[in-house]
This record gives C-alpha cells, sequence and structure tokens, in this order.
C-alpha cells in the first residue's frame, strides 16, 4: 500500500512545522500514526507535540525512522537531509503521499518558475464558472492532504519546484508556465533546479504535458519535457479581456489555464461562450502585477511576487509606451542579473531604475556594466525610492514594483513589502493633496 496509508505500522519523522507541517501531522492523526519527531528550526509545539530542533535531538531521531515526510523549504541536497538518507531513512513530501493515492486523472499540477500561481488561479475560476467543484491549492493555498479538505471533482495543484523534486507519482495533466534562474541555492545550481522542477514532466502517470511555445528557455530543454508535452500557441482570445490581466505574459498563463482544463476533460471548457461567461469568478491575486491606486495620473503598480528577472522584465513589457519608473532589490541570491540588463537595454519608452537594499547595489553594478543607458539611481529604503520615483514618473507614467528578488532580510515577506509600498503610496498622494491646498489657500 502507498500513500499516507502506507505509513501504518512504520516509525514515521515529521520535519517541519509550518503550514505544510500542520497539515501532515493533523493526517498522520487520522491514519492513527504517531510520529516520531516534529522538528523545525525553533523549538516549540505543533498540535500538542513537541518541536524540537536538529541541534536538540531532532536529527537523531530522524535518522532512527523508516519514514520522513519533510516541508518543502527543506533541501535534499543539505548535509541534514543526507545524514537522514545515509540513515536509511525514505524521505518524502506531503504532495508526494497524495498524488501516490490520489484519483490522478482528474489532478493536474501547475508549476513554474513565474506564473503559476495566476495560471492554477484562472484555470480554477473557469472550472467553478462553469458549475464543477474544484479544489485550488498546493503551493498557493491549503495543501490538498490535509483532513477537512473538501471532496472534489478536479483538483488544480499549484506546484513549486521545492515540491516536485520529491514525487513518485504524477498527476495526468502537467503543465510549465515558464522557466528562468531561480531558488539557486536550495537546488545547488541551475542545471539541478531545472532537473528537478521539469522531473515533474515525466512521472509516472502523466500523460499530458502543456508548456507555452513561446517560452525559449523551456524550449531549450524540451528533452526534459517528456514525450507527452503539447505547445501552447499565444493568441488573442476575446474570453481573455474579461480577466483584466496586465502584460502579455498573463495572457498566455490564461490561455494555459484554459488548456489545463480541457486536457483534464473539465465539461464546457471547449466552449468559447461559456468559457466567458465562467471567467466573471476570477478574483485577482495580490501583487502579481496589482494596480493599488493612482496619484494625478501615475499609476502605482504592486508586482511584489517578482522574485526574478523573468517576471520582471514581463512587468515592465506590460507597461509599452509609458514612463516606467521600475523599483528593483531585495535579498541576494546570487542570481545573474545580466539577462536583466540585456531586457532593459533595448526598451524604446522613458525607464529609470531605483535600486533598493541589500542587493540594489550588485543591480545597479550590472546595469551600469551592460546597460550603460538606463538610468540607475540606488536608494536607502522603499518609501524613498516610491517619493523619488513618482516625481520623476509624472506627469502620467508608472511607479512599478518589481523586484526581481525576495524581500527576507527588509522584509518578513512579500505581503510586508506591498503594504509598505502602498502606504509609500498613500504618503505620495498625501503630500501632493497637501501642496495642492496650499496653492488654492
Amino acid at each position: 500500500m502507498t500513500g499516507w496509508a502506507g505509513l501504518v505500522g512504520q516509525r514515521v519523522g515529521l520535519w517541519g512545522a509550518g503550514v505544510e507541517g500542520a497539515a501532515s501531522l493533523a493526517r498522520l492523526a487520522t491514519e492513527g500514526v504517531e510520529p516520531a519527531a516534529v522538528v523545525a528550526h525553533t523549538a516549540g509545539s505543533l498540535g500538542g507535540h513537541r518541536v524540537l530542533t536538529l541541534g536538540d535531538g531532532g536529527l537523531r531521531l530522524l535518522e532512527g525512522c523508516d519514514v520522513v515526510v519533510k516541508s518543502p523549504g527543506i533541501s535534499p541536497y543539505d548535509e541534514p537531509a543526507l545524514a537522514v538518507s545515509r540513515a536509511g531513512a525514505r524521505i518524502t513530501s506531503g504532495l508526494a503521499l497524495w498524488l501516490e493515492d490520489a484519483p490522478a486523472a482528474r489532478v493536474a499540477c501547475i508549476t513554474g518558475t513565474k506564473g503559476k500561481s495566476t495560471t492554477t488561479a484562472v484555470a480554477g475560476a473557469i472550472a467553478r464558472g462553469l458549475g464543477q467543484r474544484v479544489f485550488v491549492g498546493g503551493n498557493l493555498g491549503a495543501p490538498p492532504w490535509a483532513p477537512g479538505a473538501p471532496d472534489a471533482e478536479w483538483y488544480l495543484i499549484e506546484t513549486s519546484s521545492y515540491q516536485a523534486c520529491d514525487l513518485t507519482a504524477g498527476p495526468r495533466v502537467v503543465a510549465v508556465t515558464s522557466l528562468s534562474a531561480d531558488h539557486l541555492t536550495w537546488h545547488r545550481g541551475y542545471d539541478a533546479y531545472v532537473r528537478d522542477k521539469l522531473s515533474l514532466c515525466t512521472r509516472p502517470g502523466v500523460e499530458v504535458v502543456l508548456a507555452p511555445r513561446d517560452d525559449r528557455e523551456l524550449r531549450r530543454h524540451d528533452e526534459l519535457l517528456g514525450p507527452h508535452v503539447r505547445y501552447v500557441e499565444e493568441s488573442d482570445q476575446p474570453w481573455v479581456e474579461p480577466l483584466g490581466l496586465l502584460g502579455r505574459h498573463n495572457v498566455r498563463n490564461a490561455l494555459l489555464a484554459r488548456e489545463v482544463l480541457v486536457a483534464l476533460g473539465v465539461p464546457g471548457s471547449d466552449d468559447d461562450a461559456r468559457v466567458t461567461t465562467a471567467v466573471a469568478a476570477y478574483e485577482p491575486l495580490p501583487s502579481r502585477l496589482t494596480v493599488v491606486g493612482d496619484v494625478d495620473g501615475v499609476t502605482f503598480v504592486d508586482d511584489s511576487l517578482s522574485t526574478n528577472t523573468l517576471p520582471t522584465l514581463a512587468a515592465v513589457d506590460a507597461f509599452a509606451g509609458r514612463r516606467v519608473a521600475l523599483l528593483v532589490g531585495g535579498h541576494d541570491r546570487g542570481i545573474d542579473y545580466g539577462p536583466l540588463a540585456e531586457g532593459l537595454r533595448g526598451r524604446a519608452d522613458p525607464l529609470r531604475v531605483f535600486a533598493l537594499p541589500d542587493n540594489g547595489p550588485r543591480i545597479a553594478a550590472t546595469l551600469h556594466a551592460e546597460a550603460p543607458g538606463v538610468e540607475v539611481t540606488e536608494v536607502g529604503s522603499l518609501t524613498a525610492a516610491v517619493a523619488s520615483a513618482y516625481d520623476w514618473a509624472r506627469p502620467d507614467g508608472v511607479v512599478l514594483l518589481s523586484p526581481a528578488a525576495p524581500s527576507f532580510g527588509v522584509f518578513k515577506d512579500y505581503a510586508e513589502r506591498a503594504e509598505a509600498f502602498a502606504q509609500a503610496m498613500r504618503s505620495v498622494r498625501a503630500r501632493v493633496e497637501t501642496g495642492r491646498g496650499a496653492e488654492h489657500g
């Protein structure tokens, strides 16, 4: 017996106490399995269980397990995971266990460096608009193995590269939205990142792999997409417009989302009229090229979830014909910003880059060296950057937060960074309104 039920009678360790850790602990309880260890970075408790750290006996307990269910953030390439494997424990994950006995014919996993959340959300909205019971989760939302997860006719699972490399079985349909450098530290380099992410495409049970035809990096690695790949052509489709998505890349994501449903066999997904009505159920996701306000003709756009060069370049391209003040920079993961310089170098419309801590100086240096025609200003904070960017973008430009870097270090997460951006915009608006009042006083 495989899957979660297959853990009965084995010595099981639980490694990681985040959202997935809590879901996995609850699922183990429903199977009557008591985990031997609950391990996290800091000591505490989870579901009444004592949470150990690796150095506080947790690693030793994991090494004594038959199976260890780990959370996605734990890299199998790090020494603690290697030590657990050497001790003879099988390392797996909640998603891997779920897929081993899931109704795979009704499951699609959606991955990609960027665009997977939007694609998953659009597919879910269309399915709901078509009257289907659909579960949307995974890396986006709730884990599908959590007790109490609603029974569904269809399962749309956003799958990160962290999750993909643990899988032993696949769904019937896989979609890959895009490919570029990301998470290089976790995967130990770009080649391993590509192999881990695209390994999802050739897992047992996969019958259809969907990918956008015009993603050059995916085409360069097409041998890893497996024998079942179908390329989706970009085209103008009237049903996409009501979604209100910005950028051609998001049009591609929407087209891919619909093709996922068609490949699964969701009733009505191949009917243009029904899909046009169904997309009314879509609710835009935050911090994904989201307009957060307008100040005296200048548009403020939150793309805080952009953590590498690919989505940042796509975000800039979404505003062809307009002045763009681009805010970049954050936690430095060592990625190459040469592609950002190359993509910005040829932009015909006015552009100024405001480089933020912590890695703003490195980005600025790359742009100075490889895109000398691009104006770059280094700034000490997001608040200062927004104020300067607004002044430059007037009278009718765009202030675009698309950092090409994670938020860690300066902000807790992308959402906190997004709120700081919105607050800075409100401060600019207050300054403008105060100045206007003084003029008429």
